[in-house]
């Protein structure tokens, strides 16, 4: 799993600055909480790495381009078989 620390300290730092003023002493126990709650939240989640999704991206980019090639050969060896 890629690494969410600077966008889970992003996300904390945005709730907890949100908080009442009488709350701001809760700030620390509620980040721990917070952070264990959203760490867990997402590893249960079924996601991919950026580099996985980039190779399976770059797959799928040469998969299409050979698609794209073959149903290129399909319609010239059906012109070619319209001509006879």
């Amino acid at each position: 799993m890629p690494s969410t620390k600077p966008q889970l300290d992003s996300l904390l730092d945005q709730i907890t600055s949100a908080l009442p003023d009488g709350w701001q002493d809760l700030r620390g126990d509620l980040e721990r909480n917070l952070h264990a709650a959203l760490r867990s939240a997402l590893t249960k989640l079924d996601l991919v790495t950026r580099e996985e999704f980039e190779i399976q991206r770059e797959v799928l980019a040469r998969t299409r381009a050979k698609c794209d090639a073959l149903a290129e050969q399909v319609a010239e060896l059906e012109r070619q078989f319209l001509k006879k």
